[in-house]
């Protein structure tokens, strides 16, 4: 493994994440294309894309910045799921399993946050 992300189990599963949501979001409507699933997937996307940029080259507080935007667009995942299940575009499962995921991860992130000095 040649990046220090790479090692990151916090990365591994945000890429799990937008894996999974990009495979739940391809049932969604046609009609949403271009608003719901855009956004989920942005920002299933932005939390391990947020890592990457965050652990290559950056200072300790430059890096934290990036984690606390990775977790900001976890959050966002729960908030575009709640509304996709109103919706009725994403089974109860599928809504629990990304849950968890994010739930997991935004406890991760804030764990690596607190133990960077």
């Amino acid at each position: 493994m040649a990046f220090k992300f790479e090692k990151l189990i916090v990365w591994q599963k945000a890429v799990e994440l937008s894996d999974f949501v990009n495979q739940v979001t391809k049932s969604f409507p046609k009609d949403e294309l271009y608003s719901l699933t855009s956004q989920i997937r942005r920002a299933a996307d932005s939390v391990s894309l947020n890592i990457v940029e965050g652990s290559t080259g950056q200072t300790t507080p430059e890096f934290k910045r990036f984690l606390g935007i990775a977790l900001r667009s976890a959050v966002e995942v729960v908030g575009c799921i709640y509304l996709a299940e109103r919706r009725g575009y994403i089974s109860k499962p599928d809504f629990d399993r990304i849950y968890k995921m994010c739930e997991e991860i935004v406890v991760m992130i804030n764990a690596l946050r607190n133990s960077l000095k």
